[in-house]
């Protein structure tokens, strides 16, 4: 960070990992004007590996942001700029002067002058965006012409600051222009910070986006007790006569898209499928659960048996932990699992380190803390980074039978599906059993169906294996 000038401080995008290069803003949660204080989260950035909250380094007022949400930032590159509070001080009898000369019937172009050169920059920058800002659909022109209000004193949501139907809908719901002539001046309001007020029109009133209740992120939970909600999607109307609608692509969804486009044109996929018999620990885990959830506070899910199972698995044969390095292949020794996590509009892939150390107790209970730090959103990019191998429960959703996209660069991917109850063949009797299928993606750069063939086969033995007497601790 470094002084422009007399007045302002740049802030620059951190290094948030060793190997991260650039990040995405995803939101900003201060705007020109807002109060800041130190280390207070000023945006929320979007990586290749989780979302994260950059906080500020100064004390102040939010100046000019130079980056808009959705826009790629590499690291070390300014995004915004903050006036400090002692120099916001030095400058607070200038809007006072403009108000004299204006009771004195002044000039207006004296009341021009006596504005902060901040101020002046952030008119500037609210001028650069303002092309990204007139873009409106026909469904957002329709409902602001419908209710009487002029979408450009609208504060927008959306890519670049666009305003959405939701955005005009939350307006109106807020008292639309009976609100903009009396604006609220959030640095006013806070008694910490200088009073900073531009002379000119009324600005339009800054609405905070509500924030969505926790409870209503459901996450796939590993193991779901109740069907999960349909997903909240913001979609524009393609106008009037139109037969199709418009979904704007969020920073999170776009690299979601990068890494799968990769992962498919990179590696050549293989798939194969095992049939297991979960009976055994369907009756261990029932004989647990309540125990567990008492002493541990957390529930005991099949994801804990599972990737236990597979850890072990993995001892058997360590090519399956290992990546396409061009001229060589490279086998990890530290066995992570990388454990699919999906919120509404997302997939996540926290990382349980060194798995093959860790009971299935432990293994229940890491997984329960990522799950609802993936819920809270609360994940570091610590938690995202160094997994070899990848554990999905696609059967929560009640799938049986699927083809997972291997979560680049690893080597393999393995979906856990649903336990059915099914008529089985056992010694030339039939029997109803608890039945789960397993399903394997596979690089075939790295691996064949040999190797991969046993494998499955060790990890449906291991599971099998489970007995009343199979240890948790």
């Amino acid at each position: 960070m470094s002084a422009t000038n007399s007045t302002q401080k740049e802030i620059t995008m951190p290094q948030l990992a060793e190997s991260l290069v650039s990040a995405t803003i995803a939101k900003w949660l201060k705007r020109p004007g807002d109060a800041v204080d130190m280390y207070e989260p000023i945006c929320e950035v979007i990586t290749d590996k989780v979302n994260a909250e950059i906080p500020s380094t100064e004390e102040g007022v939010m100046g000019e942001l130079l980056a808009s949400e959705g826009q790629e930032i590499a690291v070390g590159e300014i995004i915004c700029r903050i006036i400090t509070e002692g120099e916001a001080a030095a400058a607070a009898p200038a809007p006072q002067a403009a108000s004299d000369s204006v009771s004195h019937a002044a000039p207006a172009a004296q009341a021009s002058a006596s504005r902060p050169a901040s101020l002046n920059g952030t008119a500037a920058a609210a001028s650069s965006e303002s092309g990204m800002r007139a873009r409106y659909s026909p469904a957002v022109q329709a409902l602001a012409a419908q209710h009487n209000v002029d979408p450009a004193v609208i504060p927008g949501s959306g890519m670049g600051g666009r305003v959405t139907r939701k955005d005009v809908l939350q307006y109106v719901e807020r008292g639309g222009a009976s609100q903009t002539s009396a604006p609220a001046d959030p640095v006013a309001q806070s008694t910490s910070q200088p009073t900073v007020i531009s002379s000119g029109a009324p600005q339009p009133p800054i609405f905070a986006a509500p924030s969505s209740p926790q409870n209503e992120v459901r996450h796939s939970g590993l193991h779901l007790s109740e069907n999960p909600p349909l997903p909240k999607i913001e979609i524009e109307d393609g106008g009037r006569g139109s037969n199709e609608t418009y979904i704007d692509i969020t920073p999170i969804r776009n690299t979601i898209a990068t890494r799968m486009r990769q992962s498919v044109s990179e590696i050549p996929h293989g798939w194969m499928m095992i049939e297991v018999d979960m009976t055994n620990l369907v009756k261990l885990r029932n004989t647990h659960k309540d125990e567990f959830k008492r002493k541990e506070g957390v529930n005991l899910t099949y994801p804990a048996f599972v990737i236990k199972a597979v850890v072990n698995a993995i001892k058997d044969y360590p090519i399956m932990n290992s990546v396409w390095a061009v001229d060589k292949i490279i086998v990890k020794r530290d066995i992570n699992i990388s454990l699919a996590v999906g919120t509404e509009d997302s997939v996540l892939t926290p990382v349980i380190k060194k798995a093959d150390q860790k009971n299935i107790a432990g293994l229940a209970m890491e997984i329960d803390d990522l799950a609802r730090r993936t819920r809270e959103r609360t994940l570091k990019l610590d938690d995202m980074q160094g997994g070899t191998f990848t554990v999905n429960n696609t059967g929560s959703f009640g799938s049986i039978l699927s083809q997972p996209i291997i979560n680049y660069p690893q080597a393999a991917q393995l979906t856990f599906e649903s336990i059915v109850k099914r008529p089985v063949v056992i010694n030339d009797m039939v029997g109803v059993r608890s039945m789960a299928n397993f399903c394997l993606s596979l690089d075939h750069r790295i691996l064949d169906g040999l190797i991969c063939g046993r494998f499955l086969q060790r990890v449906k033995e291991n599971l099998e294996g489970y007995s009343a007497e199979t240890k948790l601790y």
